[in-house]
């Protein structure tokens, strides 16, 4: 075994769980301690900034300048006594992570002295400098100016010593530079056009909230091991590994009793998390060894997603002290169950109703079935963008595994809600409805919460599952932005529902009675949208050909699936809709291509390092040995009684060569395809170009270097073992 390795091992091995100091404080009274919310606004703002606060979070009104100075020396003065000495706006480029800059309160004055500092024009905007961020090709480089806003609904937090204000990012001439201002765009178009369609049901509903309960699943992998895997620590995947004797077939880590480590390592996280008001209730361990996950509390879209990011980082943080690191990587080990981040999915009122949950009469379950049969003819007509918002280099290794939905986006409602579509698409006559026909709709249609009752199971293998209250995008990859999915569906089901009213309202103005227009659209709705209804294994081969039948795209891969992103019919609904104009989803669509080039370019480069540099060496160092061992005993035997003695040696020594001159090979062509590729400037050629010749090498490079680990001696191979990466924790 190599010392480096055999150090991480040791290391890794002889960790015992950071000791978390007892409190007697419950954890509901560490929730929102380091947030600036309603109780800290009260105590620190005057009555007329508070109401304005609250007009800006929920109506959207905009805060005056004299107004903002208030807030922001009331903010200043509460983050002092919290301990802050900074302040920095909190945004969301387009990288995949957060970003911020931090800047002291700390103000010079005359006389040799200091104040604290922070004024409303420095809460509400800043200038940082966004020359090296993604832009798209929006801005030149040298035009770095990009400007951050305040975003006034999610709430201000602490962290550390820092006042982070959660912000969008936009650049000089007003596009978005980021996740945040196009999610808060399609949020106020579903909330709009909800609104409009509850107004059949319900004249008090004034506001509709798209709301969103994540699942972060995550893996946790030693310090000491991970640094001594250069893919790992460089890619956040195993490019190389053979695939350990004992991994997930036992089925014995799901739900199982959580190691000490990783409970110490949660209740830190926790107890962080709740601090800043991230509503976190569940833990517990995923299927594949060390594979964990947390879920929290539904919040409003907006919030949960800021949340969200700022739990991956608390994640990261806390991991660190207690020797771990955090994966969120979709696949960091083949054949081991990736992760994914459920993102849980539902329009709620301002009266306090779940659109998407059935009531307790005709009425209330009519207007539960406008919601949840226009949802899925919104999926239907926009299945493609809907895949482009999922698409990344990493969530390509998990779409379609044994775990994970396929990339053919479908949905799953359950057998007793489609027998509830069929009855209605039959039983609505095309003529005027009798009174039969609606006394026999209202029965039916009171049946729902009894059928639900026992319609929660959940088909994992649906990309997007109806779950009793909610829809379930299951596709969604474990490191991404909710935003990038949410924006994309909140989109198309703000837009279904503008036709759908405009249809209804068609109806009624030609005579037909309310619900009747309604029921009457919903048939046509639902003969529509059959084609995405699927109740089977998604898994199986017979579901793609069925697909392929019923003309649903099968996009494998990101580069060709990313091409809805720019397809007229995508930009003419993101502009109709005011979320994205043209240039934000060109933009938004190269650097997604850039961000997947660079992730396969990476992962080639680091993978020829580790077999040139560890792999081949450690082969050849053990194949010298058997030639020495070949060698002695030809040394002290006769030629005939030695080559049989030595056969099995000499075989090994040819299997040894043959693997790695393979890889040599392999990687060598690699290389050679991956210069093809940067010499293409079309970016979206140069991406397929690494997906179709460059990538293809990487699983051949790895099954010969799968093959030589179990053929080299224990002693020589560099690198830590999956069942040492998974289990000596």
């Amino acid at each position: 075994m190599s010392q480096m390795r055999f150090n991480a091992i040791e290391e890794a091995q002889k960790r015992e769980p950071i000791k978390i100091p007892t409190t007697t404080t419950r954890i509901s009274e560490l929730y929102g301690e380091n947030v600036f919310n309603q109780d800290s606004m009260r105590e620190y703002l005057t009555e007329q900034a508070y109401k304005s606060v609250q007009e800006a979070t929920y109506e959207g009104k905009r805060i005056d300048r004299k107004v903002a100075d208030q807030v922001a020396s009331a903010m200043k003065d509460w983050a002092l006594a919290k301990g802050a000495t900074h302040y920095t706006h909190w945004f969301q480029p387009l990288t995949g992570a957060t970003a911020e800059k931090h800047d002291a309160f700390f103000q010079p004055i005359e006389g040799g002295r200091a104040i604290d500092q922070f004024e409303g024009s420095l809460l509400v905007q800043q200038e940082p400098d966004a020359s090296s961020f993604p832009n798209g090709g929006i801005r030149n480089t040298f035009e770095a100016r990009g400007y951050t806003a305040w975003d006034p609904s999610s709430p201000a937090f602490v962290m550390g010593t820092t006042l982070c204000i959660p912000t969008i990012f936009i650049s000089y001439t007003g596009e978005a530079l980021d996740y945040k201002m196009p999610l808060l765009k399609a949020l106020s178009a579903v909330d709009e056009a909800a609104t409009d369609v509850c107004q059949y049901f319900d004249k008090n509903v004034t506001k509709v909230n798209a709301t969103l309960g994540w699942e972060q699943e995550y893996f946790l992998v030693d310090k000491s091991l991970y640094h001594a895997r250069p893919d790992l620590s460089t890619t956040g995947r195993v490019l190389v590994g053979h695939y350990p004797a004992k991994g997930q077939q036992l089925d014995d880590h799901y739900f199982g009793s959580i190691p000490d480590r990783a409970m110490a390592f949660m209740r830190d996280y926790e107890q962080e998390s709740l601090k800043l008001g991230i509503p976190v209730t569940t833990r517990h361990n995923e299927v594949a060894p060390n594979q964990f996950e947390c879920a929290p509390v539904f919040e409003e879209t907006n919030l949960a997603n800021d949340h969200n990011l700022l739990l991956m980082d608390v994640l990261e943080k806390v991991a660190r002290k207690h020797n771990f690191r955090v994966l969120f990587h979709e696949k960091p080990f083949a054949g081991l169950n990736g992760s994914g981040k459920h993102n849980n999915w539902s329009l709620a009122t301002n009266t306090g109703v779940n659109l998407l949950s059935p009531g307790k009469n005709p009425k209330s379950n009519l207007q539960f079935l406008t919601f949840f049969v226009n949802t899925i003819k919104a999926i239907c007509d926009n299945a493609d963008i809907l895949r482009a918002s999922i698409a990344s280099a990493s969530n390509d290794h998990r779409l379609g595994a044994n775990e994970a939905p396929p990339a053919i986006i479908s949905v799953f409602i359950g057998s007793q809600l489609t027998e509830m579509l069929d009855k209605l698409e039959k039983n609505i006559k095309s003529g005027k409805m009798t009174p039969e026909d609606k006394t026999e709709l209202k029965l039916n249609i009171g049946k729902i919460p009894q059928i639900l009752l026992d319609n929660t199971d959940r088909n994992r293998t649906s990309p997007f599952a109806f779950t009793g209250n909610k829809f379930e995008f299951r596709a969604v990859g474990s490191a991404a932005n909710c935003s990038s999915s949410m924006i994309a569906l909140n989109t198309i089901v703000a837009k279904q529902l503008r036709l759908f009213k405009t249809a209804v309202d068609k109806r009624i103005s030609g005579g037909t009675k309310k619900d009747e227009a309604i029921l009457k659209e919903l048939q046509k709705l639902i003969i529509e949208s059959k084609k995405i209804r699927f109740e089977g294994n998604g898994y199986g081969d017979e579901w793609v050909k069925e697909a392929e039948k019923r003309g649903l795209s099968n996009l494998k891969n990101t580069p060709r699936a990313l091409a809805a992103m720019v397809d007229k019919n995508t930009i003419q609904l993101f502009e109709e809709l005011n979320v994205l104009s043209s240039v934000e989803l060109h933009a938004r669509h190269e650097i997604e291509l850039e961000n997947y080039i660079m992730k396969l370019q990476i992962e080639a480069r680091i993978l020829g390092d580790i077999c040139f540099n560890y792999i081949i060496p450690a082969a050849i160092k053990y194949q010298t040995q058997l030639v020495e061992n070949v060698e002695g005993i030809m040394d002290i035997m006769s030629e005939k009684e030695a080559k049989g003695i030595t056969s099995a040696q000499r075989d090994l020594i040819t299997e040894i060569s043959k693997r790695f001159t393979s890889i040599k090979k392999n990687v060598e062509d690699m290389i050679e395809e991956r210069r093809k590729a940067n010499l293409i400037e079309d970016m979206e050629k140069r991406a397929i170009a690494y997906c179709d010749k460059v990538k293809p090498y990487f699983d051949e490079i790895k099954y010969d270097a799968d093959k030589l680990e179990m053929l080299v001696a224990d002693e020589y191979w560099p690198l830590p073992k999956l069942r040492e990466m998974l289990f000596a924790n």
